[in-house]
């Protein structure tokens, strides 16, 4: 008996619910049993392996090495930076115990810099110490209020965080340039997810950072989500966290310091961006699956075709095909499984194809089918594949384009922000100003657009002098 399957909501429809149902049927997380919290399921936990498995040989290149820190962070270590533990303030989630072995209250991390700086202040004694560059992929906990959204807006998400010590300001501003580069390389060749990328205006930047630079994307209901973050922390954590180091002239000197970090949030990026009306649909980059092979067999005619699809299925081994050869359930059935799981490519042999010599190849994001011959496989899966992650990020594209426009006056603001756009206006950066839009409109500055040229201008809401064209949209 075939059981219940499909998604029943469209994309350009309620578009919370397709998303939900996606998550939840393409078997990619569930809801954990205490509210806020989520369970991320291997479909989605080998998305996550290849988002590591890439940005590992990334910042390896870089010279930063991966390590772990503890989960718990004792009180006192928040006060040592005023401005980072106000920020966290509201989402800590605090372990109350009592007893010997506990000097103080601590928390559950809802980021690392306190933790691992406090050791960074044992360790760096000499400018040959530095740079000192470690990572860390892990999990945090930041007590939200709002709704659960799997992926987008959970209590607990998986995510790494780069933690960087310089001896130059030069140095760092180096790498969190650079980093963010990284970044961008990941999104647009793994996940095919083009981004604007850009610096927070002073209220939205990292609480305790000299300066933040962030990637933007935006999602097909119209708000933009943050898929990465690198900032420069400036000197302020090595003041007061005691990280100080003599430097080549013998004196006595602080280092300068960056953190950056993305999460499982890019898996519902990833979801959204991507997903259409029959589930998800994976870039072939970042799908473990490449392909799935679905044998059509009939009684007189059912062990030539499997023998020769399992042989497919070997000599196709570098695409970890999944070799469907269940008789429990129907062809039909088995091709809306895969897509729904969003498998970029659908192999199907049958006893004409087997006559013929040839398979019937399938893609998941446009639903094209060709027929290549046995002799050709080899060859053309990859270039097929390479096809897939091309158009995908060319659609994507596109639709961003398409999403992003400028507005002159308060009114056309407006307007584009009602319509799900990301607007680019003059901005004269105040935060008052800022907290105006954000009330009137609920659009956030999303970022300061890298390298502008200078321009004249006066700001979109207050009409004083314009610091900056900033991007404005709704977002997650």
């Amino acid at each position: 008996m075939e059981k219940e399957q499909g998604i029943t909501e469209k994309k350009a429809g309620n578009f919370s619910e397709w998303y939900n149902q996606v998550v939840l049927k393409a078997e990619l997380a569930d809801y954990g049993p205490v509210r806020g919290f989520m369970i991320i399921r291997p479909n989605a936990y080998r998305i996550w392996e290849s988002i590591q498995q890439y940005f590992n040989k990334a910042i390896e290149a870089l010279g930063v090495s991966n390590a772990y820190f503890p989960l718990l962070i004792p009180e006192s270590f928040f006060k040592r930076e005023a401005e980072h533990a106000k920020g966290f303030a509201p989402e800590l989630a605090w372990i109350e115990r009592e007893g010997k072995d506990v000097d103080e209250r601590v928390a559950i991390r809802p980021t690392s810099e306190t933790i691992i700086y406090d050791s960074y202040a044992k360790w760096i004694r000499s400018w040959r110490d530095l740079p000192l560059k470690l990572n860390q992929w892990c999990n945090v906990l930041r007590w939200e209020v709002k709704q659960t959204k799997l992926f987008l807006r959970t209590r607990e998400f998986l995510w790494q965080e780069g933690h960087c010590v310089y001896e130059t300001k030069e140095e760092c501003d180096k790498e969190v340039k650079g980093i963010l580069g990284e970044y961008q390389k990941l999104c647009h060749e793994l996940l095919a997810i083009p981004t604007l990328a850009g610096k927070k205006t002073d209220a939205e930047k990292f609480a305790g950072a000299l300066y933040t630079l962030t990637l933007e994307a935006m999602m097909p209901d119209g708000k933009a989500l943050q898929m990465g973050t690198s900032h420069n922390l400036g000197q302020d954590f090595a003041k007061g966290f005691g990280i100080s180091f003599i430097d080549k002239e013998e004196k006595k000197a602080l280092p300068w310091q960056s953190s950056w970090g993305f999460s499982t949030r890019l898996i519902g990026a990833l979801v959204m961006v991507h997903g259409d009306d029959k589930g998800l649909v994976l870039p072939p980059k970042v799908a473990h699956n490449k392909i799935a092979i679905v044998p059509i067999v009939f009684k007189g005619d059912k062990k030539k075709v499997l023998e020769k699809a399992k042989e497919i299925a070997k000599t196709l081994k570098q695409f970890n095909p999944i070799f469907d050869d269940r008789d429990n359930y129907s062809p039909g059935w088995k091709f809306n499984e895969w897509e729904l799981k969003g498998i970029p490519l659908r192999l199907e042999i049958g006893p004409k194809d087997l006559k013929a010599k040839q398979v019937v190849l399938v893609r998941r994001d446009t639903g094209k089918k060709e027929s290549v011959k046995f002799s050709a496989l080899k060859k053309r899966i990859p270039a097929l594949l390479e096809e897939i992650q091309k158009d995908l990020f060319t659609s994507a594209k596109k639709f961003l384009d398409s999403s992003t426009v400028g507005a002159k006056t308060w009114s056309e603001f407006e307007k584009a922000v009602k319509e799900g756009k990301m607007v680019l206006v003059p901005f004269c950066c105040g935060e008052s100003c800022e907290e105006e839009i954000k009330d009137e409109t609920t659009a956030t500055s999303r970022c300061i657009p890298l390298d502008q040229k200078k321009f004249e201008g006066k700001c979109i809401k207050c009409g004083s002098k314009a610091k900056n064209m900033v991007y404005f949209a709704k977002a997650y």
